[in-house]
């Protein structure tokens, strides 16, 4: 009778997995296991954020299994050791797990890899979380992409919508004494600040599956301009499940398409768009594999001789707490701290007030987003952060600063978004609520700050550093 042993990480889901469908197809029994070792990720350990969703998405999956008369085997330590202490006490000759990206974690699992092949037991590692592999996807010259048009163009024809996994029945369950209850990770934050996430989420496969009806059934109609719109549900919400692995890129590609091919032909919704921002997350992975090292080094080397402003601690503070005076900067801000999850074209905003207007390193906002976001992930978070900033791949060129004025007054016209994360200034006139510092009176009354920064000034600031570089 063979055991296998399958170390979930992050594809916490049944459905589409294939690590798990490839082990319940070849063994007797299986292992269902999650080690918490977070000292192996280095300097980019999960943050707060991450962890509380972690917790609460680990007990959605051990609900899923004992659905299937199975459960989840919970330990804590090093990878590598508790794995041999599993394969030794259950008498595995498999271990299958479904591969991560990050520098740290291709680097542990192939000598994990390495060690447990030597001593004889087999080990399986799947795709479960892309399109492609970043390894597949090349120029004619065999380097990779840097930009994204052409990375999309090449990708793009390889996506087919292709039906997912179904949920593998296990064999058998395979237990084994020492399991640790879900508490013994203490991953859950011990501040308050933790139930606006609970209002705002459900993590696990159930939670990802009804955002994605909903998503089917609404905003993908009229995604091209809605998802430009905080104040509206005209996105998917679906990228913290993506990151851990509770829905697959091909669950919504399939899904999406079959929707579209049973939509009457003249209301039938054009899902190419939301594909490409599937294709972005792809780029992100892409480039983090192939440059490891930009998490923390600028993509451009040009911007390492950047003059950024020296290190404002009270000035990051201010934004990190949406206490700016700038309307939109301090509602995103809030919506963050709040939800854990913020509007992306609001990201590309309150980071460019950071690294232009503020003229702050893009690694302080890098870090923020990494410990208050529930999605965040180490390819996006740095794409995201680099691209903002002008030195990354395929970034926005620096002289683009985003105007968080001219911004609020074209995607938030009404001021919805604004009031929702500014209940001092929910009384404001319209006329008002963008530019509140026009009326002092108004800012002593409500306590609303006065803004940090002069937009005008900033912006030709910033500027004259870029210029420096020329």
């Amino acid at each position: 009778m063979s055991t296998a042993l399958v170390l979930f990480r992050r594809d916490l889901r049944v459905t589409d997995n294939p690590a798990l469908s490839a082990a319940c197809a070849a063994h007797d029994r299986v292992l269902p296991v999650f080690i918490h070792s977070p000292g192996e990720d280095g300097e980019w350990a999960t943050g707060a954020a991450s962890r509380w969703w972690l917790h609460h998405a680990l007990a959605a999956l051990d609900d899923r299994l004992r659905e299937k008369a199975a459960a989840l085997h919970l330990r804590k330590g090093d990878t590598w050791t508790v794995l041999r202490e599993l394969v030794r006490d259950s008498g595995a000759t498999a271990v299958y797990w479904n591969r991560l990206y990050e520098p740290a974690t291709i680097a542990r699992d192939m000598r994990i890899k390495s060690v447990l092949q030597a001593e004889g037991v087999a080990v399986h590692s799947q795709n479960a979380s892309l399109w492609c592999e970043p390894w597949q996807i090349a120029t004619q010259q065999g380097q990779p992409y840097k930009v994204f048009t052409p990375y999309w163009r090449n990708l793009r024809p390889q996506v087919q919508a292709s039906e997912p996994l179904p949920a593998p029945r296990l064999p058998g369950w395979c237990k084994l004494p020492g399991n640790l209850p879900l508490t013994a990770l203490e991953l859950l934050p011990r501040i308050a600040w933790a139930g606006g996430l609970a209002a705002s989420w459900q993590p696990g496969e159930a939670g990802a599956r009804e955002l994605l009806e909903i998503f089917g059934d609404d905003a993908i109609g009229d995604y091209a301009h809605a998802r430009d719109l905080p104040a509206r549900h005209g996105t998917s919400r679906l990228s913290p499940h993506l990151h851990f692995g509770e829905i697959s890129p091909r669950q919504i590609h399939a899904e999406l398409d079959r929707r579209a091919r049973a939509a009457d032909a003249k209301r039938r919704p054009d899902i190419e768009p939301y594909l490409r921002e599937l294709g972005w997350r792809e780029f992100a992975h892409h480039l983090l594999y192939h440059f490891p090292r930009t998490p923390v080094d600028n993509f451009n080397p040009r911007f390492d001789s950047f003059p950024w402003a020296p290190a404002d601690p009270a000035a990051i503070e201010r934004w990190q707490h949406g206490r700016t005076g700038i309307p939109l900067v301090d509602a995103g801000m809030r919506e963050l701290w709040h939800t854990g999850w913020m509007h992306n074209r609001v990201r590309m905003i309150v980071g460019s007030f950071l690294t232009k207007n503020l003229r702050q390193h893009w690694q302080h906002g890098a870090r923020w987003f990494w410990d208050t976001l529930v999605d965040a992930d180490l390819a996006n978070n740095t794409l995201g952060w680099q691209w903002v900033a002008g030195c990354g791949a395929d970034a926005a060129p620096y002289f683009r600063v985003f105007n968080p004025l001219t911004q609020a007054k074209r995607f938030d016209p009404e001021g919805h978004y604004l009031r929702r994360w500014l209940p001092e200034l929910e009384q404001a006139s319209p006329a008002l609520l963008h530019e509140p510092w026009k009326d002092q009176a108004l800012l002593r009354r409500s306590g609303y700050p006065p803004p940090m920064v002069d937009l005008g000034v900033s912006r030709q600031r910033a500027l004259d550093a870029y210029q420096s570089l020329c």
